[in-house]
């Protein structure tokens, strides 16, 4: 009865956490969508422009290769701020990180084996 109920509390969990999870979800991925719409939109206008005669290729591929390195730099940051908040969230939570996973997991190691040795030390 009890595991009935605990795993009734889990899909009432999981059902609360999947429709923020789907929106962050469709938020990435239209930002994904938006970047690469903008980056094939600015190679259009620069193969534009060299068309016209307006501006040299070799200018316009370099012209290119700039923003990508610029949108590049932009989206690491965002990355890093992004995983600086959800680091935030997450202490707030108090909710374990991977490192701190790893470390538990180091110390269980190296009582094991202290464990093991003084089986063997008894036996």
């Amino acid at each position: 009865m009890a595991e009935k109920i605990l795993d009734q509390e889990r899909t009432e969990k999981t059902r609360h956490r999947k429709p923020m999870f789907n929106l962050a979800r469709h938020i990435l991925l239209a930002g994904v969508g938006a970047m690469a719409l903008a980056q094939d939109e600015i190679e259009d206008f620069v193969d534009k422009l060299i068309e016209r005669g307006e501006i040299a290729e070799k200018e316009g591929r370099s012209l290119i290769q700039e923003i990508k390195q610029k949108r590049q730099k932009r989206v690491e940051r965002a990355e890093d701020d992004l995983g600086r908040r959800v680091e935030d969230i997450l202490a707030r939570l108090n909710i374990p990180s991977k490192a701190d996973f790893e470390t538990l997991s180091k110390k269980i190691n190296t009582l094991t084996k202290k464990v093991e040795e003084i089986k063997k030390d008894q036996a």
